[in-house]
């Protein structure tokens, strides 16, 4: 058993706290990871104002980098010492999605045996079965995906999701392939993440769309090509005249109604859309039914960029290391574990803030 400092939301809405966690003894195949580094997700925001669930008080953090500390005396994945991604799809490998030989849609993904408490004992929803705000963690062994050690954690933890969700929409949904446009709505973390996706994959033209001019500036640096200001023209527009006929593909990296429908009209005729942007739970669109039958392509949502965390966090950090993928451009801003509230109200001016233990 551990006790550490970690950070809570208590109740709906109210500031987050910094408090006494208990850390219990792994479980058969539980893991202990000494938390490195975690970064400030808008998923943590949502869950500290309850748009997710409402099994207060939470955990909060996920998007973490550490090193295994104890292990449960069935667990063969890792060993104390590794370097660790945490991930929040531990495919289970025995449920539908698995058995037709699709682990990235796993409905049954692994999470730790025993819950992490307060000091008297209340329960804590660790966000995204995960909970990394903390000095220490536990989880299941699954959810620990081991990456080279030479990488920041800073930089290496931001594969577990946000990060993750934008290249993965733009390499393993979309299957952006070389010589193909592509244009990006919303150019935040995982609308940037997308962009430099698509540099990776080769598309030679990507247009970033946003209402935000330091951010557009911001996504030049990540490989677009293009930039388009919606607040001041017509991006469908814009586009076709950028590429005559509309994009290969669109990431709608915002999920609201606006951008969804921008982005169905964006695409070239049997054009591809992605949405990876995850709208609120009342939001609807409206797209007539003949212009979907009549514009073809696909539609398509993208649940953690379809990724496989052991498949996919291994090679982006080592693409890294190697200087082809700028992933240490993501973190904008290192805090402390004290000072998560204040990174949720700058949110909107940081592609990442990152706490550092």
């Amino acid at each position: 058993m551990h006790k550490v400092n970690a950070i809570i939301a208590r109740t709906k809405a109210a500031p987050v706290e910094q408090a006494t966690i208990v850390v219990p003894d792994p479980g058969a195949h539980d893991v202990v990871v000494r938390i490195q580094a975690c970064g400030v997700c808008h998923t943590d925001m949502a869950y500290r104002d309850g748009d997710i669930e409402d099994a207060y008080p939470f955990l909060l953090g996920h998007e973490a980098a550490g090193v295994v500390e104890e292990v449960g005396e069935a667990v063969t994945h890792v060993a104390p010492g590794d370097f660790v991604v945490l991930n929040w799809r531990a495919v289970c490998g025995e449920c539908r999605a698995c058995l037709k030989g699709e682990p990235k849609y796993c409905f049954n993904t692994h999470n730790a045996s025993a819950k992490m408490t307060l000091e008297d004992g209340t329960e804590l929803t660790p966000a995204l079965g995960i909970g990394a705000f903390a000095e220490k963690t536990l989880v299941h062994e699954g959810q620990c995906t081991k990456v080279n050690p030479d990488a920041d954690p800073a930089v290496a933890g931001l594969l577990g999701c946000g990060v993750m969700a934008g290249l993965g929409a733009a390499l393993n949904t979309a299957e952006l392939k070389r010589g193909e446009s592509v244009a990006v709505f919303g150019v935040g973390g995982v609308g940037m993440a997308a962009i430099a996706g698509a540099r990776l994959a080769g598309a030679t033209t990507i247009i970033a769309v946003d209402i935000d001019d330091a951010k557009l500036e911001t996504a030049k640096k990540f490989g677009a090509t293009h930039t388009l200001n919606s607040k001041n023209q017509d991006p469908v527009e814009a586009i076709r005249e950028i590429t005559e006929f509309g994009t290969d593909v669109t990431i709608d990296a915002v999920g609201i109604p606006t951008t969804i429908e921008q982005a169905f009209y964006a695409r070239d005729l049997a054009g591809r859309m992605v949405m990876v942007g995850v709208p609120n739970l009342t939001d609807r669109f409206d797209i007539p039914a003949i212009d979907f039958f009549s514009r073809g392509g696909a539609l398509k949502s993208s649940w953690y960029g379809d990724c496989l965390p052991e498949r996919d966090f291994p090679m982006y950090v080592d693409l890294s290391l190697q200087g082809r993928l700028p992933l240490q451009d993501f973190v904008t801003n290192r805090i402390g574990l004290g000072d998560v509230e204040s990174a949720f109200a700058s949110m909107h001016t940081n592609l990442r803030s990152v706490v550092e233990l």
